[in-house]
């Protein structure tokens, strides 16, 4: 284990504001909406803020004064956040995040989650970048795809000499995470989903009848796979042609990721709603900064079409956010996941929870790990 400490070098962001400013822009949309993507003036309005106001050093910061160490896991450096809680018998808890998400995404609930008002509750919090996505190596072979994630994060964790642990996960960490329950149950206490990992292309049993909430999951879903899959086509087919202009443009990039700040989340018409601009530049500095637009979607090319699909034994939780993209009934999640223990379905949120719902999202996790801490 290596201590990392970030501290990024004055002249790329000199580079970065440079870039920002002299941005060539595209006509605007033709629409008054965002159908046909983030509207021209709003990116404007964000480059010229990421330029002109917004401190990156702020987020450095946070990330250093959690605790940041890089690791060697099968000839790749994993770069990880490591909180540890001053009470002994915490759990650890390892967060697994998605595309276009980060480590930052956990930032706001570290602290409450290893330092809550009830020791009982109480984690000691890892948080891995995922392969090719921030500060963690990037592959230079293939084979990184999210079976071998989970295999490197069940090391990473015995590494850290943690021989019971839960897990946690949203989008690809969603899947990472129902991996790791079903490859490493002698040491997984419970598994908490945001997604529940089912076989999205199997047909629905006919037979059973949706809930109201089941019932807008399902129309949410076809409404995605419609209008919404142009990203995940690019990523899992062409990722590198995508990342020429992701390297080159820092505008691209976060235009790339906002438009996912908008669309996936409970922002009532407008990102900033949702998640704040700080949070969003963070999270596309930590693409922007180690370069990693073709890194980061080339997971999508490793782990389509052969998505895991093993049985998930262990005590599962899921809390489903109602403006998440992809939803699933829990009879069809119960077909994978054979032990849930938890299934809340809630009012408000959508499929960045941690950023969005912050309380909300450490309550998920403390109710869901209450029920099998001690088992």
């Amino acid at each position: 284990m290596t201590p990392f400490q970030l501290a990024i070098d004055e002249a790329e962001l000199d580079d970065l504001r440079d870039r920002l400013r002299r941005t060539r822009w595209p006509r605007a949309e033709t629409v008054n909406d965002w159908s046909q993507g983030v509207p021209l003036s709003y990116i404007q309005e964000l480059c010229a803020y990421w330029a002109d106001d917004y401190t990156w050093r702020n987020c450095e910061h946070r990330l250093n004064a959690v605790g940041q160490f890089r690791t060697p896991i099968d000839g790749l450096d994993i770069h990880f956040l490591h909180a540890r809680s001053p009470h002994p018998d915490a759990l650890p808890l390892i967060m697994t995040h998605g595309w276009p998400g980060s480590v930052r995404e956990f930032l706001d609930v570290i602290e409450p989650l290893v330092r809550p008002e009830d020791p009982a509750d109480a984690f000691h919090v890892v948080c891995p970048s995922l392969p090719g996505f921030g500060f963690s190596g990037h592959p230079t072979r293939t084979g990184w795809n999210v079976q071998r994630v989970a295999d490197a994060w069940t090391t990473l964790m015995a590494r850290l000499g943690y021989t019971r642990y839960g897990a946690h996960g949203g989008d690809w960490g969603s899947v990472v995470t129902a991996r790791i329950g079903a490859t490493d149950p002698a040491h997984v206490a419970g598994v908490h989903l945001t997604i529940p990992v089912v076989d999205l292309a199997a047909e629905p049993d006919p037979d059973v009848v949706l809930s109201a909430f089941e019932q807008a999951g399902a129309d949410r879903a076809a409404a995605f796979a419609r209008t919404g899959m142009g990203y995940l086509t690019q990523q899992a087919t062409r990722p590198q042609t995508l990342g020429y202009g992701l390297a080159d443009s820092p505008a691209g990039q976060l235009a790339w990721i906002v438009e996912k700040f908008y669309a996936w989340t409970d922002c009532k018409g407008h990102p900033e709603n949702a998640i704040s601009r700080e949070a969003m530049l963070d999270d596309v500095m930590l693409y922007w900064l180690p370069d990693t637009g073709a890194t980061a979607a080339r997971i999508y090319w490793e782990s389509f079409p052969d998505m895991p699909d093993d049985t998930v034994r262990v005590p599962t939780g899921c809390s489903i956010f109602p403006l998440e993209h992809v939803r699933v009934p829990r009879a069809r999640a119960e077909a994978r996941l054979t032990d849930i223990r938890y299934w809340n379905e809630l009012s408000v949120g959508g499929h960045f929870p941690a950023l969005e719902q912050p309380a909300t999202f450490v309550d998920e996790l403390r109710t869901f790990f209450r029920l099998v801490r001690k088992e």
